[in-house]
């Protein structure tokens, strides 16, 4: 069974001379693949859900129907939350970008976009609060100043720890987009 939100178009790393390689632009995708840390950190959360399904599976013949769907029902939010995991990042079409957080997601048209830049700041280690010097990629939008520029990706994030050019790359990408679709 093909998972789409798991892998990144490979045109994105096979072609360096289009920037857009895509016909269709209407259609969400994500410049870059999921990185290691994040694509772990959700089979982990399968593996725990399979143990939390064979458990419904026995607890459901020991009699106690009631208590296994309980059980059947919190290996269903787990195996939810693993696939909110790999889908969060940040998506982009023709008609915006979309920054997919684990409970949250914002879109933002091209048309309120005035910049998307790379820039040196602190940055949160792996989305905790601890922080640390590295790049981010900034969207300034119209109706905010631009100290309220929102970071879309982070070089110290789940998706680019100790991967640098994979940044850069999604980086690139991401402001290709905003290139060709904002209108100044």
């Amino acid at each position: 069974m093909p998972l789409p939100f798991l892998t990144a178009d490979r045109a994105f790393e096979a072609t360096d001379e289009v920037a857009l390689p895509f016909d269709d632009r209407e259609h969400w995708r994500r410049p870059y693949r999921p990185g290691p840390w994040r694509v772990a950190a959700a089979a982990l959360c399968l593996l725990l859900a399979s143990y939390v399904l064979f458990a419904a599976v026995i607890i459901a013949l020991t009699g106690s129907v009631s208590e296994a769907g309980v059980v059947f029902g919190l290996s269903l939010l787990v195996i939810a939350g693993a696939l909110r995991l790999l889908r969060m990042g940040v998506w982009v079409s023709a008609r915006g970008v979309r920054q997919v957080n684990f409970l949250v997601t914002r879109t933002v048209t091209w048309n309120r976009v005035v910049a998307v830049r790379t820039v040196q700041q602190p940055v949160r280690w792996m989305g905790l609060p601890r922080t640390v010097q590295g790049q981010a990629l900034t969207l300034v939008r119209r109706d905010r100043t631009a100290e309220g520029s929102v970071p879309l990706l982070t070089s110290h994030g789940a998706d680019f720890m100790a991967r640098p050019e994979a940044f850069d790359r999604a980086a690139d990408s991401v402001e290709a987009w905003a290139d060709e679709y904002r209108r100044p």
